[in-house]
C-alpha cells in the first residue's frame, strides 16, 4: 500500500481488496538476531498476499506498525515500545482510516507476543459495535505448533523459545544476511535470581513447584535475550519449512475469509 501511487490507490481500493495489517515490535530477539522483528512480519505480509492474489482473492499489505506493545523488554538499550493505551490507539485508528473508505475486510498478521491483549480488546471493540470482524493470526506462535511437526518433537523441544526457533530459522530463511550467528555464545550467561528464588519464566518465580508472578523484565532469566532454546539448532531449511506453511494457511484463511458474508 506504500509503494502504489495515488492514482493506482482510487483503481485497487474501489475493488475492495482484502488487506493484511502486518504488526511487529522492536525488541531484543539475542544477540545473533535484528532487533526489529518488525521486518519478518512485513515480509510474512508480501509473501502471504501475492499467494492469496495469485490464487484469486486480491490482497493487499498495509505499512508494517514497527513498535509493539511494551511487555518485558524495556530493559534493552534501544528498544522502543507503545505502552497499551497508545498501542491501542494507533491500532484503532489504523482501523477506523481503512473503514473509512469502505476497505472492511482487515486481516491483522501479529508478530508480538505483547501485542496479542490489546488486538483482542480493540478488535473486540469493533465487533460489539456492529463494524466488522477482524481477526487476527499470530505468525510465530502458529509457526511454533508447527515446529515439531516441521523437525520432530524433540529436536524442537531443545530449539524452541525466545531467540530461537521458530524466529532465528525464519529469519535465516527470509534474511540471512541479517543473521550474526557467529555471535551466538558458547557458554550462555547464567539466569538470575529474584527474592532467592529461580525464574521459571519471564516475570515468574519458582516456590515449592508454584509460579509466582513478579514485576521483572527478561534480563534477568534471560541474560543474552536467549531462552529456553538452543538457537545453534536453528536452521534456514527450518525456516524455510515454517514459512511455506505459514504462507499456505495465510493465504487459505485470507481467501475463506473473504468469502464470508459481509458483518459476519
Amino acid at each position: 500500500m506504500g509503494e502504489i501511487t495515488g492514482a493506482e490507490a482510487r483503481a485497487l481500493y474501489a475493488r475492495k481488496p482484502v488487506v493484511l495489517l502486518p504488526l511487529g515490535s522492536h525488541e531484543d530477539q539475542g544477540p545473533h538476531a535484528p532487533m526489529g522483528d518488525y521486518l519478518l512480519a512485513e515480509l510474512m505480509a508480501e509473501r502471504i498476499a501475492r499467494a492469496a492474489t495469485g490464487a484469486g482473492t486480491e490482497t493487499v499489505v498495509a505499512p508494517v506498525l514497527p513498535f509493539g506493545k511494551a511487555d518485558f523488554f524495556g530493559a534493552m538499550p534501544g528498544g522502543i515500545a507503545l505502552s497499551h493505551r497508545a498501542f491501542a490507539l494507533v491500532l484503532t485508528e489504523m482501523i477506523e482510516a481503512l473503514l473509512r473508505h469502505g476497505l472492511a475486510r482487515i486481516l491483522i498478521l501479529n508478530g508480538h507476543g505483547g501485542n496479542a491483549p490489546v488486538i483482542h480488546d480493540v478488535t473486540q471493540h469493533f465487533l460489539l459495535a456492529g463494524r466488522g470482524t477482524f481477526p487476527c493470526f499470530y505468525l510465530w506462535k502458529v509457526a511454533g505448533a508447527l515446529l515439531p511437526e516441521v523437525i520432530g518433537p524433540e529436536r524442537a523441544r531443545r530449539s524452541a523459545g525466545h531467540g530461537a526457533d521458530p524466529l532465528t530459522s525464519i529469519a535465516l530463511h527470509l534474511a540471512p544476511e541479517r543473521m550474526r550467528m557467529d555471535q551466538v555464545p558458547a557458554t550462555p550467561t547464567p539466569p538470575a535470581t529474584m527474592l532467592g528464588l529461580p525464574f521459571s519464566a519471564w516475570g515468574a518465580l519458582s516456590f515449592e513447584g508454584a509460579e509466582i508472578n513478579v514485576p521483572a523484565e527478561y534480563d534477568l532469566p534471560s541474560p543474552d535475550g536467549i531462552g529456553p532454546g538452543d538457537p545453534r539448532l536453528c536452521s534456514a531449511e527450518t525456516g524455510q519449512a515454517l514459512v511455506e506453511r505459514l504462507v499456505a494457511i495465510g493465504a487459505g484463511f485470507v481467501r475463506h475469509y473473504a468469502a464470508q458474508p459481509r458483518g459476519t
